[in-house]
């Protein structure tokens, strides 16, 4: 019998970035679901921020060299790995000059939420899903992790639904307490859209709001998790309003047990 295939797509995992609770998730469920005989491939951007030389990382050239269009712009992607020794796995960076050089995630040095979070975030899901299509890899479940993950339940369900790769998978999202203030680029439902894709798909954030951004990655996910214990409320009766599969907030020392059986009434509801 076939392994059960995970694919992890995570806005922060540690070491690479400092540790918060998303990136200590990010970093060591993977692995855990791992040990438990599943199939993992574990993705995450390539910030700026990212010491490449300290982590090893390396350009995978015959995955690199696509170029995707975001808002009539050509934009080349570039694919490059690391390896966890510890854990026995790599971890996939989605990277490309023009969204990820500077030296930091989503904001400046004086706290500014960058203008082009809009198109990173686009250019990062369709990455991610051509790479994994490239690497002719059919996940049954893909967990998605921080708010920058947000297109991928959409794109996922809706650009690849006719893909033999993607045809059974299933989604689940893990919300953290990591939101923004500010509605992000009001023409984000515009440069979203996709072949298959429509601006009536996107219609949730015609006003792009972080709540919004919520609701849409719900909408196409089939299961929600409470990744932070103090989640918002306005969060929490989202997930709980949706009527979708969801998980409670799980104490750290037994996530990983909990999750995996979660996977599980995903799969085989």
């Amino acid at each position: 019998m076939e392994s059960v295939k995970v694919l992890f797509v995570s806005q922060e995992i540690t070491p690479y970035l400092s540790e918060n609770e998303m990136s200590h998730i990010g970093r060591y469920l993977p692995q855990g679901i791992q040990e438990t005989g599943k199939e993992i491939r574990t993705f995450m951007p390539r910030y700026g921020n990212i010491n490449e030389r300290r982590n090893q990382l390396h350009e995978v050239i015959r995955l690199s060299g696509m170029n995707l269009i975001i808002d009539d712009t050509d934009h080349p992607l570039i694919i490059k790995v690391a390896s966890i020794q510890a854990a026995r796995m790599q971890v996939y960076f989605i990277d490309n000059e023009d969204y990820f050089q500077r030296k930091a995630t989503m904001q400046d040095e004086k706290g500014n939420f960058f203008g082009d979070n809009d198109e990173r975030m686009i250019f990062f899901a369709r990455g991610v899903l051509e790479t994994v299509r490239k690497l002719r890899w059919s996940p049954d479940l893909v967990h998605c992790h921080g708010w920058f993950t947000s297109l991928v339940p959409l794109y996922l369900k809706k650009a690849y639904r006719e893909d033999p790769l993607f045809a059974d998978s299933k989604v689940v999202f893990s919300y953290y307490n990591n939101g923004f203030d500010k509605p992000m680029d009001k023409r984000l439902q515009e440069k979203a859209v996709l072949n298959g894709v429509s601006r009536d798909d996107l219609a949730v954030i015609k006003d792009p709001t972080y709540e919004n951004l919520v609701k849409l990655s719900l909408q196409y996910s089939d299961a929600a998790i409470q990744g932070s214990d103090d989640l918002p409320a306005n969060i929490v009766d989202i997930i709980k309003e949706s009527g979708k599969l969801s998980l409670d907030y799980k104490d750290p020392e037994k996530y990983i047990e909990e999750y995996s059986v979660f996977y599980e009434n995903i799969l085989n509801p």
